[in-house]
């Protein structure tokens, strides 16, 4: 498709100020850095930044928001405070039907002025948002790994298939799944979630996945970056990972990595702390985490950090720094709770400088440009 660009690009250099040449992309009137050709939304930064320069800096900020679902008051957080979308757990589903759901969700889009991202977990098996209720669905979505012991790669891709068509057809858009760690102990907290197979395996099974989701239309996420390991439960605390730098680049990184070459539009990251990248800060909140992500891995979609509600990241987020550190360290979307609160703190941070605004333009930029990419803006 980045060849459709070729009449509009034209590379420049210019000077930066300073004595240094910088190439950069023409498209149109507007000017790229040269080194976001290869970026995975790079075909739509166009558009985006032509919607993104008519927003304020309110709608901007509120872009940055993945906001935990809540019928009751959503619509005032759509029109007050702009928000970029919404996660739907189980209790959202229960007591709707297929029609009355999409109906609720409906209304909630066309209250937004930018079109919403509809997120929820339904990786099949233990996570289960949608299909556990029989109005959605006669039977739960099996996990992956059980569907590929039963019958391989065929009956994965129909179930994805079949779970990719059954959320959009209720308005949501994005998937939080598949589960991209690595664990082959069945006593390790995350394992029941996993494929349960080395990395190598674990890596071409979430490239597949990746894959059955793009050709479906629906948006994936690949969790929980930079890999859970056997790391405890990070809901209800902290949690310290001392793995090597070596065994993530040998072993947790490659599922991410192969999904990214896959084309993953999303990747979720965790809030362990690992310390052969981080002692100080979660992964979430790590600038140095998610330079891994960024730059050995070459990620260039949309960095969603885990729910900042969780037990793990609370003196952060109750010393009222939580989101600002998250957006510091190169997250494009957080996933909140606390939506309003957070929404106040990032807009003071970017007034008084703390936040500077070309951080949040660079994340809006890419959200938007996800977002046309995935026809969630038409």
């Amino acid at each position: 498709m980045k060849k459709l660009l070729v009449v509009f690009l034209v590379i420049l250099v210019v000077c930066t100020g300073c004595g240094k040449e910088e190439k950069v992309i023409v498209i149109e009137d507007k000017l790229f850095p040269e080194e976001m050709e290869d970026d995975l939304f790079f075909e739509h930064y166009l558009k985006a930044s032509k919607l993104m320069s008519g927003m304020t800096l309110e709608e901007k900020v509120g872009q940055v928001f993945l906001v935990r679902y809540d019928a009751s008051f959503s619509t005032k957080q759509i029109t007050n405070y702009h928000a970029g979308g919404f996660v739907l757990f189980a209790k959202d589903f229960e007591n709707h039907t297929k029609s009355s759901i999409k109906k609720e969700l409906d209304a909630k889009q066309n209250s937004s002025k930018i079109p919403l991202a509809l997120a929820v977990d339904e990786e099949g098996g233990y996570v289960t948002r949608v299909s556990r209720f029989p109005a959605f669905r006669t039977e739960r979505f099996k996990s992956n790994r059980d569907l590929f012991e039963t019958g391989g790669y065929s009956l994965v891709k129909t179930s994805e298939k079949e779970k990719a068509e059954l959320l959009l057809s209720l308005g949501l858009n994005l998937n939080l799944a598949p589960v991209a760690d690595v664990s082959t102990n069945s006593n390790d907290y995350i394992n029941i979630r996993t494929f349960g197979r080395n990395a190598s395996e674990t890596a071409i099974f979430i490239s597949n996945i990746v894959s059955y989701n793009n050709e479906s239309g629906i948006s994936s996420s690949l969790k929980h970056f930079p890999g859970y390991g056997n790391n405890k439960d990070t809901h209800y605390g902290g949690a310290i990972d001392n793995r090597s730098y070596d065994n993530f680049i040998k072993n947790d990184f490659l599922p991410f990595k192969s999904g990214i070459e896959a084309g993953v539009p999303t990747i979720l990251v965790s809030h362990n702390i690992v310390n052969s990248m981080d002692s100080e800060y979660p992964a979430s909140l790590s600038k140095k985490v998610i330079n891994e992500l960024r730059n050995t891995l070459n990620f260039s979609g949309i960095v969603i950090t885990d729910d900042l509600a969780m037990g793990a990241v609370s003196e952060y987020v109750n010393s009222n720094k939580g989101a600002t550190l998250a957006l510091n360290a190169g997250n494009d979307m957080i996933i909140t709770s606390s939506f309003e609160t957070m929404y106040n703190e990032v807009l003071n941070n970017v007034k008084s400088g703390i936040i500077k605004e070309e951080v949040i333009d660079m994340a809006v930029l890419r959200i938007l440009a996800w977002k046309y990419a995935y026809g969630i803006i038409k």
